[in-house]
């Protein structure tokens, strides 16, 4: 009888985040993959847990991924973690959790915090629709195509950034964004020098210009303003209708929502939608 997978969520920064549940999780399963066995066994330390670990990260992830299946498969428990906050999530685990479900694997979540959605409440920005973007591509051609993609999303939108990379991306956000658009800088979550700043892109490029960042951040950015009907295009229309679909909603529904945001009729949006 095959075993069960468990995401086990672990803190961000303050240990004292670790639930209950997650503490017994690690206690109970036979073994625990750690992204890095270095950080997860610095936790179990404090913890006073010991249980033997395997380590998965994106390069030896074919090979880490299968054992550790196979081990479950068999009949162990294992307890997935991440070095910080929801595995599985901008995180290699992805790819064992889908092939877990392939192979009929229970897997059992063990929430608790991810400095996305931690960031998200704190920021001062609109929270009821959000895009998590994570990580940036690091190829230069393909950040400036994403961003690009991103430069009239209406939704707030949340990435990750390490700090060596941080001044670049600023200065991105203010080529794609523009100086004015307000975004909430999270320094370090819940660790001894946690910082929170509400302020916009030409603001932060700036600080962070004369001010070498330190410590892991996470940007909230605000969503695009929507634009007047009157001053949208059809290709904006289409666009916005398109981003309905994503959501979700059929192609007619997409197309009547554009349409009554805009002055273009919901066949004529609906007919771009389809080609």
């Amino acid at each position: 009888m095959s075993g069960t997978l468990y995401i086990v969520a672990t803190p961000i920064g303050n240990l004292g985040d670790l639930t209950p549940r997650a503490a017994r999780t690690f206690e109970e399963v036979d073994f625990i993959a750690a992204e890095d066995t270095r950080v997860t066994l610095k936790l179990l330390n404090h913890l006073g847990i010991k249980k033997p670990l395997v380590s998965y990260y994106e390069h030896n992830l074919k090979e880490r991924g299968e054992y550790i299946l196979n081990r479950i498969a068999a009949g162990e428990n294992c307890a997935l973690c991440s070095d910080a906050g929801m595995p599985a999530v901008s995180d290699p685990g992805e790819v064992i959790v889908r092939d877990a479900h392939a192979r009929g694997i229970p897997v059992c979540p063990v929430p608790a915090a991810s400095a996305a959605v931690t960031a998200l409440c704190v920021s001062g920005q609109v929270t009821g629709r959000f895009v998590f973007e994570g990580f940036l591509p690091t190829n230069r051609r393909q950040k400036k195509d994403r961003l690009a993609q991103l430069q009239n999303e209406p939704r707030t939108m949340i990435f990750y950034e390490a700090p060596h990379k941080l001044p670049t991306t600023l200065r991105d956000f203010l080529d794609t964004f523009g100086p004015d658009r307000s975004m909430t800088v999270c320094r370090e979550l819940t660790k001894l020098h946690e910082e929170i700043r509400v302020t916009t892109v030409g603001e932060a490029e700036a600080w962070y210009r004369e001010n070498p960042p330190r410590g892991e951040f996470v940007l909230v950015l605000a969503g695009a303003p929507e634009r007047p009907a009157e001053e949208m295009s059809l290709e904006d229309a289409v666009a916005m209708a398109r981003q309905y679909m994503e959501e979700g909603m059929s192609a007619t529904a997409a197309a009547k929502a554009a349409a009554a945001k805009s002055p273009f009729s919901k066949s004529e949006i609906y007919k771009h939608c389809i080609q």
